[in-house]
């Protein structure tokens, strides 16, 4: 980012070919390694929600995330090396995609664009799709049958016995909340990515539209709304994700000495595929 807003200021790029190169390979290797987490956490939230499957442990998680590191450094190293080969920016304030006829650059154009942007969104928009469905039947379906519902978990745990049948209420605060993150990530993600997706291939493809006066001052505009999108992430996690915002607190001391001890993490005490809360003092089902 330091790099492009230089080159902002003084309209042309002075860092040379190869650092040309190598930056845009970094930029490409965090894009997609961010959508990568983006897509992990959505499909979480599907498998959880939907099928009902917590599958997601620690030591998997850290597996997925190495995997996602490996194949982002896959996509975006040809790019290091020349493969395809960037033109020094004159037209734009980063080293990004610009025209050329070359089958090859446009080929390596078009997958980027699948792997950052357009098949990602087609899986998360079928997630989302899913877990609202899912929980709008579970909505509808205690709504309309809560007792025999709740006599049914109660005969489980042996308490049929009880006069008065229990009343259901619906806790979905824990995954709700969890879709709703997720939904809010997603949606930065489309908004920030989207027009730079589109400008990217229009201008590969059209030497015309590459060479628009307002290429350059389009591009920047662009450009920082993908900065943008990157710079929100951690604070909207700090924001919903309590466990997320726990960690760094408990961070912060190692290096800020001024702020007081924390406590340590707390164990999780619920299942994420436990929606359902059956009993006059809320005995979790």
């Amino acid at each position: 980012m330091p790099f492009a807003l230089v080159t902002v200021v003084t309209t042309r790029w002075i860092f040379g070919d190869a650092f040309c190169r190598v930056s845009a390979m970094f930029f490409w290797l965090f894009v997609i390694e961010g959508v990568a987490i983006l897509l992990i956490i959505s499909i979480d939230r599907f498998l959880i929600i939907v099928q009902k499957q917590d599958k997601l442990s620690p030591y998997r998680a850290k597996v997925l995330i190495a995997i996602s590191w490996a194949l982002s450094l896959c996509f975006s190293f040809p790019l290091a090396v020349g493969q395809p080969r960037l033109q020094v920016p004159s037209r734009a304030p980063q080293c990004v995609f610009g025209h050329s006829a070359e089958p090859g650059y446009r080929a390596y154009v078009i997958l980027i664009t699948l792997v950052v942007f357009i098949v990602p969104f087609m899986i998360m928009l079928y997630t989302f799709m899913g877990i609202l469905n899912t929980v709008r039947h579970n909505a509808i379906r205690i709504h309309s049958h809560p007792d025999s519902i709740c006599l049914s978990q109660a005969s489980k745990l042996g308490l049929m016995s009880l006069q008065r049948p229990f009343q259901m209420n619906i806790d979905m605060s824990f995954k709700t909340r969890a879709f709703t993150t997720i939904l809010i990530l997603f949606s930065v993600f489309t908004v920030c990515w989207a027009p730079f997706t589109t400008y990217s291939l229009v201008s590969t493809f059209s030497r015309g539209f590459y060479h628009r006066a307002s290429f350059f001052e389009i591009s920047t505009w662009l450009l920082w709304l993908c900065y943008l999108k990157s710079a929100l992430n951690p604070l909207i996690y700090y924001w919903r994700i309590k466990k997320f915002r726990d960690a760094c607190l408990d961070l912060m001391p190692k290096y800020f000495k001024f702020l007081p001890q924390l406590p340590g993490h707390t164990r999780r005490r619920i299942r994420p595929s436990a929606i359902y809360v059956c009993g006059e003092h809320r005995s979790v089902v």
